[in-house]
């Protein structure tokens, strides 16, 4: 996989929502309410003039629409559709945070043994998931991430 670090995948489409053209996002950004903020790019979108309707509350899901969309049929076309945000538009990490993107391309490390190099990350609503580039899946949850040796260490 060819990576462009100067993206970051921060949501996707993934339904719509009633008859008018609004769709459900699954938010990948820690808090959904940033969502209000960001400049989201969208390579399947003819308008990038999102409104997001509701962002509810305690989960990652946003209720969103697009000003050229105006029927269910048209947001069924988006399903699946990544949404981004430009890298550089994004505050600095403090020491010790990171990116999920910061770890694309690094080792990933069982009992010692490489079993892998990060390709992506998903999340189907347990907890993130490290996709490995040999198509292995393994669970992000406890990992030590090791920036020095780009190494990630899992259970």
């Amino acid at each position: 996989m060819n990576h462009d670090n100067s993206r970051i995948l921060v949501g996707k489409i993934v339904a719509p929502q009633g008859i008018r053209g609004e769709f459900r996002v699954q938010s990948f950004a820690e808090d959904s309410t940033d969502f209000k903020n960001f400049h989201i790019i969208c390579d399947k979108c003819k308008s990038e003039n999102f409104h997001f309707v509701r962002i509810v509350p305690n989960t990652n899901v946003i209720i969103a629409r697009i000003d050229d969309i105006n029927d269910r049929n048209t947001a069924e076309t988006l399903r699946g559709t990544e949404l981004f945000i430009e890298r550089n538009s994004l505050p600095p990490t403090k020491d010790g945070e990171y990116y999920q993107s910061d770890l694309i391309g690094f080792t990933v490390v069982r009992a010692g043994e490489k079993i892998g190099t990060v390709d992506c990350f998903q999340n189907y609503g347990a907890g993130d998931i490290i996709e490995l580039d040999n198509g292995e899946m393994v669970s992000f949850l406890g990992a030590k991430v090791d920036f020095a040796k780009q190494t990630i260490t899992i259970n």
